[in-house]
């Protein structure tokens, strides 16, 4: 399976981001940094501190910062779920871009996938893994 995505029209790079329920849809592009995030800006979108350097962490690692717009769909999920998936994303993406950084996003995690999901509720349970509680009489 390949990594490197290219828009046939424009030639962005593209990248997809999963996380929990989370679907992220980034494209990169050069340009001056900005960072738009369902058409708003980041600090915007994502008001926490935490799930802004979370997905800023991947330009940093690769020295880009600033030098390249980046473009996110994403949906589903909640806050940390999304930033999760953009961080991934912004990583195939950058990976995309220019390959010669896959050593370095991978050395950083962020080609990883966090597989870690809702289990599902089982038919007899109350939840995914709570019971009724027994009574003796």
């Amino acid at each position: 399976m390949s990594l490197i995505k290219k828009d046939k029209i424009n030639g962005d790079a593209l990248g997809t981001g999963r996380r929990k329920s989370s679907v992220a849809r980034v494209r990169v592009r050069s340009g001056e940094g900005k960072i738009l995030i369902n058409r708003k800006p980041l600090d915007e979108y994502f008001v926490n501190d935490q799930d802004q350097t979370a997905i800023k962490q991947a330009l940093v690692a690769t020295e880009l910062e600033g030098k390249l717009d980046v473009l996110v769909r994403v949906n589903g999920g909640g806050l940390t779920g999304q930033s999760g998936a953009v961080r991934m994303g912004l990583a195939r993406a950058l990976v995309s871009y220019d390959e010669s950084l896959h050593d370095a996003l991978r050395d950083g995690g962020f080609l990883t996938r966090d597989s870690r999901m809702k289990e599902r509720k089982k038919p007899g349970l109350r939840g995914a893994r709570r019971g009724v509680q027994f009574s003796k009489r």
